[in-house]
């Protein structure tokens, strides 16, 4: 069966083109949807370790703006309709996640190998990334680690009910939704030091790309099913793909020259932080990773080519300056989270009177907390105290437009 599109990826982005949601979240979506497709099915083998297509991928935008919910649904309703793909509930116990994997133990028979590969694979789609992930339950932290890595290895766990649960080549891929207020009030520093954070590639979005009030109007309901058909038939092709990942000479060339200015070049200015260090370590693996699909979504030979990681690369980094925001949400000490929040109040009004601004916070901060946040913002620039007419003190926020 030939491929229709050129790009699956560029197709599904255009399939989503009366949507409200930024492109970025489509566009993302549809990285974890060929994802789901490609299982572990593929991977780049590196002897000591392989590079698998699973994602833990996470959309982060103010509640009802970009409308991650509705974006993550329109790559997974495609998903939904390639047979044998499993998937996992949105709220689930690492000992329910385990019991789900083995649930779904495959063999799959790659050709020129004599034996069969034996994995189990599933996909995941929360909409609120609370109701499944604790960050407090370190035996689910844990678990999620070890899957991202992809390690070929048969993976035990010990459980009170269930005795030993087995699974081989556990492969586990995740896109969810949430806020950064979430991830303030939830997450602490360790969820960084632990090593999770830096597996994950966080799309940050504050603000809808168009707005569409009645979508339907805009596209026949027949013209919108034929190119969901069409998506969902190159989809199905994409799933048929299996064996190794091949990088061709020019992609290996462009991978050694990347990776010795990665590691020779001093950090650029934003990843500095040793907060960043983790991720750092592993964007190598995120480009490799992100090269299968792309690569995929273009053909179905399993080579890399050049563009495919110049491609990546490019893509991951432009995710790293709003994801340096996020990181930075994560694990602060309550008196950074109450400044944020007086800033971020100031910020969405432009400016504001001071009274009214106590009266927002007046129910959840003390004063001293208040008027500490206020000079907090007023030391680092994000903030400016005007006295307007009428001796009436006026907070107007002069940080950079996209913070």
């Amino acid at each position: 069966m030939d491929r229709i599109h050129e790009n699956w990826l560029k197709a599904y982005v255009h399939h989503m083109r009366y949507s409200e949601s930024p492109d970025c979240f489509h566009f993302w979506t549809g990285v974890s949807t060929v994802a789901g497709a490609l299982r572990r099915r593929v991977w780049i083998d590196q002897r000591q370790f392989q590079w698998t297509p699973n994602f833990y991928i996470i959309l982060v935008g103010p509640p009802g703006v970009a409308a991650k919910s509705t974006s993550i649904r329109g790559g997974l309703s495609l998903l939904e309709q390639i047979p044998e793909i499993c998937f996992g509930p949105q709220s689930v116990t690492w000992q329910a996640l385990m019991e789900v994997l083995q649930s779904a133990q495959e063999t799959v028979v790659i050709k020129g190998q004599i034996e069969p590969e034996i994995m189990s694979c599933v996909t995941v789609g929360i909409s609120e990334l609370g109701t499944f992930f604790r960050a407090d339950n370190g035996e689910l932290v844990d678990v999620l680690v070890d899957m991202w890595d992809g390690k070929k290895e048969v993976w035990k766990r010990q459980t009170k009910t269930q005795g030993t649960t087995v699974i081989h080549n556990a492969w586990l891929n995740i896109i969810g939704c949430t806020t950064p207020a979430w991830l303030k009030e939830n997450l602490p520093e360790i969820f960084i030091s632990g090593g999770l954070a830096s597996r994950i590639l966080f799309v940050y979005a504050d603000k809808k790309r168009q707005l569409v009030a009645y979508p339907g109007d805009h596209i026949p309901e027949a013209a919108y099913a034929e190119e969901a058909k069409k998506l969902v038939r190159d989809l199905t092709i994409i799933a048929n793909i299996a064996g190794p990942y091949f990088l061709t000479p020019q992609a290996k060339a462009w991978g050694e020259a990347w990776y010795e200015m990665h590691w020779t070049r001093e950090k650029p200015k934003h990843l500095q932080s040793e907060r960043f260090s983790g991720y750092y370590s592993r964007k190598q693996t995120h480009i490799h990773k992100l090269a299968i699909v792309i690569a995929a979504a273009k053909r179905t030979t399993r080579m890399i080519e050049e563009e495919d990681l110049v491609e990546a690369e490019a893509l991951v980094s432009s995710l790293e300056e709003n994801m340096v925001k996020v990181f930075f949400t994560i694990g602060g000490t309550p008196e950074a989270k109450k400044n944020s929040e007086v800033v971020d109040m100031v910020k969405v009004n432009h400016e504001i009177d001071y009274q009214t601004l106590w009266r927002h916070f007046f129910t959840s901060m003390t004063g001293k907390d208040f008027t500490d946040a206020i000079q907090a913002g007023l030391s680092a620039g994000y903030l400016r105290l005007d006295t307007r007419e009428g001796n009436r003190k006026t907070l107007v926020y002069t940080g950079p437009k996209d913070e």
